[in-house]
């Protein structure tokens, strides 16, 4: 195990109050998310999309690494460059999703388990070889009726450690996604109960499995109500929730916390992380940072629209959104500027 190397890169990807670009969608994903728009759902709308981010001015200034799909980890921009030599030139550290989509769990309704295990020693070590330094493996629980089942999260649990310490073994820090679905109409309470035991387990097993701590990120979800709870709780009151849970749980060991968006809008994510970190960040023994997806992309897509005469007004709106959440972790954000795109 490469474990400085490990070290050095799991600390870069949360220092200097940057965050994680996660731009990892899988072709339905992404197709999905163009389909809505009227953008042609085809390979070449997808490497102009992922080049319009990969190459917006000042991204650096925010963005510490980006979490590509296998597709574009393999493209090139209009002019040949590969995308990961444009990140790594930009001074952005490249990762790759490597799991290979959330399947239904045998025996367990209304429960998945995240498949790609087969064969991921070899398809890290090309990864590496390739330039990248971190991998991302997200596992998805649902809240429901007698769900999450203890058969269901441990499961969950065991993938993701196997999958850590494969990642450690040929020098990629694994990025660790237990994401509980916002997905319903549970309270933040229910949220909190299922988070907690979530977490607890995940870190056993990654215990078992020897993976170094300070070698990895976590990246949860925040401690929410569900999307259709009548009852959606204050900013300051899911930031001391989460940061509750995440003191129970979380070994100060770990360098970085870094949240999905889950599905919040992108000011709601921005908001609720500066509001961890105003209340927060001098208290913690972990940085709290960012990996959003569409909380970070969607609006810029909705400008681009696959047109070419948009690409500069969306790589605005992608420089503009990475730098509200580099306030957030700052605990500097605040809504006037949104106004300031």
């Amino acid at each position: 195990m490469k474990s400085q190397e490990l070290i050095n890169t799991a600390k870069a990807m949360v220092a200097k109050h940057k965050g994680i670009l996660a731009m990892d969608e899988s072709f339905p994903t992404c197709n999905k998310r163009f389909a809505k728009l009227g953008i042609p759902q085809t390979v070449e709308a997808r490497r102009s999309y992922r080049e319009m981010i990969v190459t917006t001015p000042g991204l650096k200034e925010s963005i510490s690494g980006a979490i590509l799909f296998d597709e574009t980890i393999r493209q090139k921009t209009k002019v040949g460059i590969p995308m990961i030599k444009v990140l790594i030139d930009a001074g952005i550290i490249p990762g790759i999703k490597v799991d290979t989509g959330a399947k239904e769990l045998a025996g367990h309704p209304g429960e998945k388990i995240s498949e790609g295990l087969d064969g991921l020693r070899e398809r890290l070590i090309e990864y590496y070889q390739m330039g990248a330094r971190f991998a991302k493996w997200r596992a998805v629980l649902v809240i429901g009726e007698n769900i999450p089942s203890k058969a269901s999260t441990i499961a969950n649990a065991l993938t993701l450690a196997r999958y850590a310490a494969l990642c450690q073994e040929v020098g990629l820090v694994p990025i660790v996604e237990p994401e509980v679905l916002m997905d319903g109409s549970h309270t933040m309470e229910q949220c909190f109960e299922v988070t907690e035991e979530v977490l607890c387990i995940v870190f056993n097993q990654l215990y078992i499995q020897g993976v170094l701590l300070e070698g990895m990120i976590l990246k949860p979800n925040m401690v929410l109500p569900g999307l259709l709870c009548p009852k959606q709780e204050t900013d300051d009151a899911i930031a001391d929730a989460t940061v509750k849970c995440f003191l129970r749980t979380v070994p100060a060991a770990v360098p970085g916390i870094t949240f999905l968006s889950g599905g919040q809008s992108a000011e709601l994510a921005s908001a609720r992380l500066n509001a961890m970190n105003v209340r927060f960040k001098s208290k913690l023994p972990w940085e709290l940072s960012f990996s959003f997806g569409r909380a970070l992309q969607q609006p810029a897509l909705e400008i681009w629209l696959g047109k070419e005469d948009k690409v500069s007004d969306a790589q605005k709106a992608v420089y503009h959104r990475a730098k509200c959440n580099f306030a957030a972790r700052r605990g500097e954000y605040n809504s006037g500027m949104e106004t300031d795109l």
